[in-house]
């Protein structure tokens, strides 16, 4: 009985208590742990093309721990995933397989359990949503937040926007503008005050909705499918133009069928008017700035080790044998012996602006016209 009330007691009282009187007390080290932790961890500015990162380090205790650097993301929700909202990886495709059991990925392998998060890419229910908490998924590099449809209690995930918390509501606008703010605006579409009231962070819209020179990310090309652009971590686009028309009473009217917006890549791309698009920046923004610190963590993340070329086998990669020096003067190949550099084969010709017409290109259309004549 007397043990409980002798614990809050000065170490010195504690020891004359326990010579006298043969007590055996614990020590409290709880004080002490919490002092440690945040001698552990600091915050470090990184100077990166002018730019001001703020990481957290730790204290090199061990020596995983001396490069390892992570943004600082105290807001993530700590517990388990919605479960009804996700499905187990596991199988083949863990391991960079198809269905046959090839590689068709290398450097796949391995890591800790995971279970694949169902996000929602299409967006098409509207109404205001409540976002419950920000959680990190091991799927992606952006963050997700779950949300909450406070019309009938329906869950599910998107991805989160830079400066999302719990607690905001976003909506989205993709089945149409609302009956009670057509009417806040007196039955008439006003572009100016349409934005507003919907061009908010998190909002998902059509981007015929969204004004000119917005940062957008989750960004569609079709009407009726989901985002397909901009979806990882810190990446957004901007809108760039849109075929609209001014008429007599001022007003602008959407006249064509594409919105030309500028990617992450800085690609010029026309999509559909009535393709989605969120308000924001995928958050995560300082995660292309973290640093592993060990080999085992990105074992943990299902990463490999990749080897380079020189240091197979000749049989293995066309650059190796010998000494593990040289490639014998051939030209950066990869392990099917097609030419990695010189921009051969590199980008698809799909993601090339077609309608950007080069000299080149002019000067042979000439050439045509000539010889057919």
């Amino acid at each position: 009985m007397l043990q409980p009330q002798l614990r809050p007691l000065l170490s010195r009282t504690a020891n004359i208590c326990q010579n006298l009187f043969g007590l055996n007390i614990a020590r409290s080290y709880a004080a002490r742990a919490k002092r440690r932790e945040k001698e552990e961890n600091a915050t470090a500015v990184v100077r990166v093309e002018n730019e001001s990162v703020v990481l957290r380090t730790y204290k090199p205790r061990t020596p995983g721990l001396r490069h390892l650097k992570r943004p600082i993301n105290d807001h993530l929700w700590k517990g388990r995933p919605y479960l009804p909202l996700t499905y187990p990886k596991k199988g083949h495709s863990k391991g960079g397989r198809n269905n046959s059991g090839v590689i068709t990925v290398r450097h796949r392998g391995g890591g800790a359990k995971r279970r694949i998060r169902t996000v929602d890419f299409i967006r098409w229910a509207p109404g205001p949503h409540l976002v419950e908490r920000i959680e990190y998924d091991p799927g992606r590099s952006a963050h997700i937040a779950l949300l909450t449809n406070q019309a009938n209690g329906k869950k599910s995930y998107i991805v989160a926007a830079d400066g999302m918390r719990a607690g905001d509501v976003v909506q989205s606008y993709r089945s149409g503008i609302p009956k009670d703010l057509l009417d806040s605006m007196g039955g008439v579409v006003d572009p100016g005050v349409l934005a507003s009231k919907t061009c908010w962070r998190g909002n998902c819209l059509p981007v015929h909705m969204i004004p000119v020179g917005t940062t957008v990310y989750n960004v569609g090309s079709r009407p009726t499918a989901g985002a397909v652009f901009c979806r990882s971590a810190g990446t957004y686009a901007t809108i760039v133009s849109k075929e609209e028309e001014t008429r007599e009473d001022g007003t602008r009217v959407m006249t064509g069928k594409f919105v030309t917006v500028r990617l992450q890549s800085g690609e010029i791309r026309k999509i559909s008017k009535d393709a989605c698009a969120t308000i924001g920046v995928a958050s995560n923004i300082h995660h292309q700035h973290r640093q592993l610190g060990k080999a085992g963590r990105s074992r943990w993340l299902n990463i490999r080790p990749t080897v380079r070329g020189v240091a197979m086998n000749a049989f293995e990669h066309p650059h190796g044998g010998g000494r593990g020096k040289s490639k014998g003067n051939r030209n950066p190949v990869s392990p099917w012996g097609i030419p990695t550099k010189s921009g051969y084969k590199t980008r698809r010709k799909r993601n090339v602006n077609k309608w950007v017409v080069t000299p080149r290109v002019r000067n042979m259309g000439k050439r045509r016209a000539k010889k057919s004549q």
